[in-house]
């Protein structure tokens, strides 16, 4: 009943990645079981932190309005471009 609680409180604050977090403690308590308070909060606050970048990042390339959806990552760089260094 706490743990609702806790969840419900959670969201309500608007720490929806933290209630998530905690969610996936309670789901597997054995892998979560050997840390202690301060690593498990440190857990759920840096994944809140992840969280709300990932939305962050979301916001913006939605308000961007980019014709395509092309990541840094997806660049070949080993292609020839015809520059001269000079």
């Amino acid at each position: 009943m706490l743990n609702n609680q806790t969840l419900q409180t959670l969201r309500s604050l608007k720490l929806t990645g933290m209630a998530e977090a905690l969610e996936q403690q309670q789901a597997q308590p054995s892998t979560h079981a050997e840390l202690g308070f301060d690593e498990r909060l440190a857990l759920l606050v840096d994944r809140e932190a992840t969280y709300r970048s990932n939305n962050k990042v979301a916001r913006l390339l939605k308000a961007a309005k980019l014709k395509l959806q092309a990541l840094p990552e997806d660049i070949d760089y080993r292609h020839p471009r015809g520059l001269q260094k000079s």
